[in-house]
């Protein structure tokens, strides 16, 4: 939360430079498509992609970048540097409300990647939480509001039913849980089971995008989604069609080829192979796009407003905020 709210902050000259500057290049003129994504799940999808640029089997050149958080993405992207990127799904929004819609979501990449993780056998829904103490991360985020809503949808009060203790560090919470027989926390993937290699007894109990597809409502619970700049979608919309066609399947690809698809994702910086391997079936990796996209992203960012108004740039996205077509 607060580095979204940091991030925003520059928006706005950035977009006012992307405006004087004009910038975006026809179909024709592109000599690469430059692509960036995050240290995390939301780029694990492209890496067949990127392997088949590396040795120039892909459908469209590309440049492709890995950076370790989104203020290294935001500025290079509004600023013309970047023409698509793999970003969180609230960033998404709010970098649309606070440049006047310079950008638009055209997929959605990963959905719910966060679980109630327990030492001991006593969780096997968010029922089973009420009365006990679970360490998290990610207070003020998205972890939390999924958490809270979730919480809040099955009846259960999040300030008063449980205890809540926040840490800055999932190896804090690692610690912790060494010291507790019966210790439960929320963790994300591929922390999960970075996390079960320093503590193999440590399980699975609650996967909560399970949790929320079960509330049938029609949203879904977005973590990712890839993002364009509107002028590059306008442009060169050909360019925009292939690129989503191979990233549909490349995103195929990752959910059925694991082995190989957790070396890539180590070659490229993203995480580690061996941790990945056993973290890509739980990071749901997927690619949806359209009517469906919409959607799903609609709902996710009206909990989101709920919880937390400035999470998402301070208010809904209208229609422009996503690709027609």
């Amino acid at each position: 939360m607060k580095k979204t709210v940091a991030i925003c902050l520059g928006i706005t000259l950035c977009f006012l430079f992307l405006t004087a500057c004009g910038i975006g290049k026809t179909d024709k003129e592109i000599s690469a498509v430059r692509v960036a994504g995050l240290k995390g799940p939301t780029s694990i999808g492209m890496v067949k992609m990127m392997e088949d640029a590396s040795i120039g089997k892909s459908a469209l050149p590309y440049e492709f970048s890995i950076f370790g958080t989104a203020d290294e993405v935001t500025p290079k992207l509004l600023q013309g540097e970047l023409d698509i990127a793999a970003v969180p799904a609230n960033l998404a929004s709010a970098l649309y409300n606070n440049t006047d819609g310079a950008i638009q979501v055209i997929a959605i990449n990963t959905l719910g990647v966060i679980y109630i993780t327990e030492v001991g056998d006593s969780v096997h829904s968010l029922n089973d939480l009420r009365g006990k103490t679970i360490y998290a991360t990610g207070k003020g985020t998205t972890p939390e509001f999924g958490l809270r809503y979730l919480l809040a949808e099955n009846g259960i009060d999040p300030d008063k039913d449980i205890t809540i203790e926040w840490k800055s560090e999932a190896t804090e919470i690692v610690a912790l849980l060494k010291e507790n027989e019966s210790g439960i926390a929320l963790l994300p993937q591929p922390y999960v089971f970075a996390a079960k290699a320093a503590l193999p007894e440590l399980r699975v109990a609650v996967d909560l995008d399970e949790e929320w597809t079960r509330l049938e409502n029609g949203s879904r619970m977005v973590t990712g989604v890839a993002i364009a700049r509107k002028d590059f979608i306008e442009k060169n919309p050909d360019l925009i069609r292939d690129f989503l066609a191979e990233y549909k399947a490349s995103t195929e690809y990752v959910n059925a080829n694991i082995s190989e698809s957790a070396s890539w994702v180590e070659k490229f910086g993203i995480f580690q192979a061996e941790v990945a391997e056993k973290a890509i079936p739980y990071c749901n990796i997927t690619y949806i796009d359209g009517s469906e996209m919409r959607t799903a992203m609609e709902g996710y960012l009206n909990v989101l407003f709920e919880q937390n108004p400035k999470s998402i740039g301070g208010k809904i996205p209208d229609d422009g905020f996503y690709r027609a077509g």
